[in-house]
């Protein structure tokens, strides 16, 4: 089984499905799971926001998210997002496939082993290198610029990044900046699931430096870009789905939690 995760502006994946509510020991997730098939495949659906983008980033119930997926059967899990640029080199339009990570949250439920039990997952490559692999090649294929690797800075939100905040996180290297990544990508490997994250740049977050024509992002910007190229994040997927379809694994992602306990 593989899942989809929506995010901003991208709601759908396809049109005839079957809805489930899931209860889980972690609360509501964001909305009902819709059940479908594309080309033969199992594939599970749900908008991290809510169908209509009621939840804000630092209130998605990331916890319920995840388990519901791994509960419908979810083994491999494709994550598009919207996302910000902070480097000149990666323009609105591109893709990034995501290889690191930078948490910038605050207050959110980050881990499944909070007590008696806990687990110390392994961070250091976070996402899963075949599933990486596998969407580079398939943007690729489709024509569009993709960016093979990228670290992501993720901020609480909702609001934007300040100029100051922006110019650090474009200082320190960081390719793009989103508002959901964590803990969601490891939470994923807390489950031992196969996760990838196909950002689609939107903007340059706070201008870009040194080009005062370039003007800050704002939420009619980023709406408009995503509707605008929803067609192409939907291609992608649709392209990727049939390449995960054999369900073989052969990555870390299966075994991440086998060392992370102590005297386990």
């Amino acid at each position: 089984m593989i899942g989809v995760f929506g995010g901003s502006g991208f709601y759908g994946l396809f049109d005839d499905v079957r809805k489930l509510h899931l209860k889980t020991p972690y609360g509501e997730p964001s909305g009902d799971f819709a059940l479908g098939s594309l080309n033969g495949q199992e594939v599970v659906f749900l908008p991290r926001h809510g169908s209509k983008h009621t939840v804000p980033p630092a209130q998605i119930n990331y916890r319920a998210n995840l388990w519901g997926m791994r509960k419908l059967g979810v083994t491999q899990l494709i994550a598009p997002t919207a996302a910000g640029s902070l480097q000149a080199r990666i323009r609105p339009g591109e893709f990034v496939v995501c290889d690191q990570f930078v948490d910038r949250t605050q207050g959110r439920a980050d881990t499944f082993f909070t007590g008696p039990q806990v687990g110390h997952v392994s961070s250091a490559d976070p996402y899963c290198p075949r599933l990486r692999s596998l969407a580079v090649a398939t943007g690729r294929e489709l024509g569009v610029t993709v960016h093979d690797g990228g670290t992501v800075v993720v901020v609480n939100g909702p609001r934007f990044s300040s100029r100051a905040e922006s110019k650090w996180f474009a200082a320190q290297g960081w390719e793009v900046v989103n508002m959901t990544q964590y803990p969601e990508l490891i939470l994923a490997r807390e489950l031992e699931l196969c996760y990838v994250n196909i950002a689609l740049i939107t903007d340059y977050d706070s201008g870009l430096e040194g080009s005062p024509e370039v003007a800050p992002v704002s939420v009619a910007e980023v709406d408009r870009f995503f509707r605008g190229n929803n067609d192409r994040v939907r291609e992608l997927i649709l392209r990727l789905l049939p390449k995960l379809a054999s369900g073989v694994r052969d990555c870390p992602c299966p075994h991440a939690m086998e060392h992370a306990f102590i005297g386990g």
